[in-house]
């Protein structure tokens, strides 16, 4: 069966968007760009082939389909912006091969002004097509919250914004196959702003909850019955949680593209939130002090290496730079995750712990750092001889709360 859309990157964006596309009906191929960070369980993956889904055996492939997205992963590169290799890589590969009347539209997230001004010459100088007039062109930012139940693909308005009016409608008449709304901005420079403000919302306001959570424990109050009674409020606010620091694959930006203007908010948030898994290493040390022990030769137990909860995905996690912070202070590091079977810090392995309640028992200090589901909180507090929860999880008073 002939492919209707090719799916350009099967890293974090690619992945859902072919996911949905399949279930949606639409015989769809993937083409990856690249080692992209993201997987699909066995189960998933013979529902996706029954459904219509395959890998292209070469890049002509992406010759054959009327739609084709561009969503590889966009990593933090060494200037503090975003890597647009692997979205450069992927636009010339289907420039040489894109037709006529095709729809192509960039999903990673990229700084505005990316697909009129980068993506757009690439395409345009590869195919010797005119964007616009040959083909259409439109961005769509990508609105994925991975393990999130309630909100998928099917029932998450996307946005797009095309190159014309004629491209807006021709990439909505695609999405309007997977999804229940289609909010049309005024072109593709608004649609790349709405990612940048979205992005950055999230990590604006959990470093402001971080920073309540220093505060917090600095005045001795509960944050966490705080935020309980707090986000009963109706209107005016919103509620995140404070943690060891923000991971993920959305990626925060101060910068937005070509006009070079820095957003000094974001950039502070960016600060308060590399400050975190610092802050619990000091608050860490300190527990260890407060009973007798030091940090150099203490056995160290970290509950839970992933960004988020109930997923395998290490991208940015913080759990990382906590574990080298540990081991340069002296600290016998292990670790427990039931989605990650051996992991690897500063290319050393970290020991698994297979046996979590005698682990715990035997450590002298537990940090909780991402609440996965199987985790039994309550029989935990009891079994650690120190715990500390970093995520307000445990029940109040069973342990040392961030």
């Amino acid at each position: 069966m002939p492919a209707d859309l090719a799916v350009i990157g099967l890293g974090p964006y690619g992945l859902p968007l072919a996911q949905a596309a399949v279930a949606a009906g639409i015989p769809t191929l993937g083409y990856r760009t690249g080692p992209e960070p993201g997987s699909l369980t066995p189960a998933e993956l013979r529902r996706m082939l029954s459904g219509g889904f395959r890998t292209a055996a070469g890049p002509a492939e992406l010759g054959r389909v009327r739609t084709a997205v561009i969503c590889p992963p966009t990593p933090p590169g060494a200037d503090g912006g975003l890597d647009l290799t692997q979205v450069e890589a992927a636009a010339r590969t289907l420039a040489a091969h894109l037709r006529p009347h095709t729809t192509v539209i960039l999903e990673s997230p990229v700084p505005p002004g990316t697909t009129e001004d980068f993506v757009r010459p690439l395409l345009e100088e590869g195919s010797r097509l005119r964007a616009g007039r040959d083909f259409h062109l439109a961005y769509s930012p990508s609105r994925v919250d991975p393990g999130n139940r309630d909100f998928t693909p099917a029932n998450t308005p996307r946005v797009i914004g095309g190159l014309t009016p004629a491209c807006t409608e021709s990439a909505a008449a695609f999405y309007s196959r997977i999804t229940d709304k289609v909010v049309r901005a005024r072109g593709p420079r608004e649609a790349e702003t709405v990612q940048l403000l979205e992005s950055n919302f999230r990590h604006v306001n959990i470093a402001l909850v971080n920073e309540m959570a220093v505060l917090c424990h600095d005045l001795g109050v509960d944050l966490w019955d705080v935020i309980r009674c707090a986000e009963t409020k109706p209107f005016g606010f919103h509620s995140f949680r404070p943690g060891p620091g923000v991971g993920g694959h959305s990626v925060p930006q101060d910068l937005t593209g070509a006009a070079g203007r820095t957003l000094r908010m974001v950039e502070l948030a960016q600060q308060v939130n590399q400050q975190m898994p610092r802050y619990v290493i000091q608050r860490a040390a300190t527990l260890l002090n407060e009973h007798g022990k030091s940090a150099r030769g203490a056995r160290v137990l970290l509950l839970g290496v992933t960004y988020k909860a109930d997923l395998a995905d290490q991208q940015a996690t913080p759990a990382r730079e906590v574990a080298i912070r540990l081991m340069e202070m002296g600290a016998s590091v292990s670790y427990h995750d039931p989605h990650v079977p051996s992991w690897n810090v500063l290319d050393r392995p970290v020991p698994r712990a297979d046996s979590l309640y005698e682990a715990a028992a035997d450590a002298d200090l537990t940090i909780l750092l991402q609440q996965h589901r199987t985790y039994d909180l309550q029989g935990l507090s009891v079994k650690a001889q120190l715990l500390l929860d970093t995520r307000g999880a445990t029940p109040t008073g069973a342990a040392h709360r961030l």
